[in-house]
């Protein structure tokens, strides 16, 4: 995507041919910083402390991390040891995990002499296999809001709600939930976003519209708890979300309060679709809520805030009594029953094994 004519992925080799160039979203919206990683401990760090966030993303940046280690020391030892602490930085994401493993397997029972410069080539592979796919995602979604929009005689704008940011900051470009709404709007379909604020880190409000805002992309902030109010009235043709991690029966983990989303959406007969790249479904679980761990992150995400003042300073701002505990939940699980479809990269399917299965049937 573009940054002020400039065309950016999320995450790159630097000239020096060795650090990895990444956005520091936690900057986001005020200022647009890029920053670079020079060891597996800064990856690590930017994945924990959501520098980079989402789960494509930062299973790119965990590829990367495998290659800055193996330039580091290229033993077995560091291999197995880098990839434990990398995995251990974010539970709930399964890309993460799928990209690690990816990066180990290449380079399993290869030279060490040859390790470094593999790790960066499967890096460089995920991050453009992760581009492809999220393309192809878009033009299946696509299908969903030309079909909307030709069912309201192609005479009024289609407005799509958004939960979290699954756009191409979540990912390596273009994005998963958002994808489709970028090639709607390039193809010149009005569109509309209603954008959930996505409390407790705002990635809505902070990302997700600073996406739609340089994309030039109609869309109002909302918060979170006035999504169910919109569709009561009408004013939501479809619902679209990404997601952490998918089992293989259709159950959905994405950002804390997607659940109540699509409860709403079945309330008010309002299509709830996901969003998500083959590397995010978790074939090895199916029920959802038993299994999927969900990450517990500090309270200061919820009682502190951070934001710009009237005079133009950052500042972080304490929003809740000294004293007062809070609890943050990072993910919570929506049943496959209230999914009215998953688009990926091979097409839609119905949330269920058997839908997931006919995409993937080398799974089956």
């Amino acid at each position: 995507m573009k940054i002020k004519g400039v065309a950016y992925r999320t995450i790159w080799v630097n000239d020096d041919g060795w650090s990895v160039g990444i956005i520091d979203q936690t900057r986001l919206p005020h200022d647009f910083v890029t920053t670079s990683l020079e060891s597996w401990e800064a990856a690590a760090h930017a994945i924990k402390a959501m520098i980079v966030r989402g789960a494509p993303l930062i299973g790119a940046t965990g590829a990367y991390g495998l290659a800055l280690a193996m330039r580091e020391n290229a033993s077995d030892t560091m291999l197995d040891k880098v990839h434990a602490a990398l995995l251990e930085t974010r539970p709930t994401a399964i890309n993460l995990k799928w990209a690690l493993d990816r990066v180990r397997n290449a380079l399993h029972n290869q030279p060490a002499v040859d390790r470094a410069a593999l790790a960066y080539k499967v890096a460089a592979e995920i991050c453009d296999e992760d581009v492809a796919t999220c393309s192809a995602i878009g033009n299946h979604g696509l299908n969903i809001i030309e079909g909307l929009y030709a069912q309201a005689g192609g005479k009024r704008t289609i407005n799509i709600l958004t939960h979290c940011n699954a756009g191409w900051l979540a990912c390596v470009d273009w994005g998963t939930a958002l994808a489709p709404i970028y090639k709607a709007h390039d193809k010149g379909i009005p569109v509309h976003v209603w954008v959930d604020e996505t409390r407790p880190r705002n990635q809505g409000a902070s990302l997700t519209a600073w996406e739609l805002n340089s994309h030039g992309v109609p869309h109002t902030v909302i918060v979170d708890n006035a999504g169910g109010h919109l569709m009561q009235h009408g004013r939501v043709d479809m619902c679209i979300v990404g997601t952490d991690r998918t089992t293989r029966q259709g159950d959905v983990c994405n950002k804390i309060g997607t659940y109540l989303k699509a409860l709403a959406a079945r309330d008010n007969d309002v299509p709830f679709y996901v969003a998500l790249p083959h590397s995010t479904i978790d074939w090895t679980i199916r029920d959802g809520l038993r299994e999927i761990p969900i990450e517990e992150r500090g309270e200061d995400e919820v009682t502190i805030m951070r934001g710009r003042t009237t005079t133009g300073e950052i500042v972080p701002v304490l929003i809740t009594p000294e004293g007062s505990k809070a609890a943050n939940y990072g993910f919570d699980v929506t049943p496959a029953r209230l999914v009215s479809g998953l688009v990926t990269e091979r097409g839609t399917c119905e949330a269920t094994e058997a839908g997931l299965v006919a995409l993937y049937p080398e799974f089956a």
